[in-house]
């Protein structure tokens, strides 16, 4: 079993910058492939960043050059640093894990964070 703790969300202006944070635990390995999800009001949850085999990285078009995973060289913590925030930035974020590499298949997921951006 693997269970994923998020925190760092908040409330942010908009060009600001926020961290989360997501602690793991359970059997999580270096190539599991793990994410940063996020879910607005009335929108489908997305992949916003993935990572895998502990350094593949993958982003959503939308974050692209302002948001950065990373994970730690001992595999229990990941991180979405997110920079030049906007307005449509503002979701639940959830990390996510999956049982194998493959980017976009999660198995685990946290409770999730709110992450605010006002205009």
């Amino acid at each position: 079993q693997v269970q994923l703790v998020e925190s760092g969300g908040g409330l942010v202006q908009a060009g600001g910058s926020l961290r989360l944070s997501c602690a793991a635990s359970g059997r999580i390995f270096a190539d599991n492939f793990m994410g940063w999800y996020r879910q607005a009001p009335g929108n489908e949850r997305e992949l916003v960043a993935g990572i895998t085999f502990g350094r593949v990285t993958t982003y959503a078009d939308s974050v692209k050059g302002r948001f950065t995973i990373s994970r730690d060289k001992g595999n229990s913590t990941l991180s979405l640093q997110m920079n030049r925030l906007k307005p449509e930035d503002s979701a639940v974020y959830y990390c996510a894990a999956g049982r194998g590499w493959k980017i976009g298949d999660p198995a685990y997921w946290g409770q999730g964070t709110q992450g605010t951006v006002s205009s």
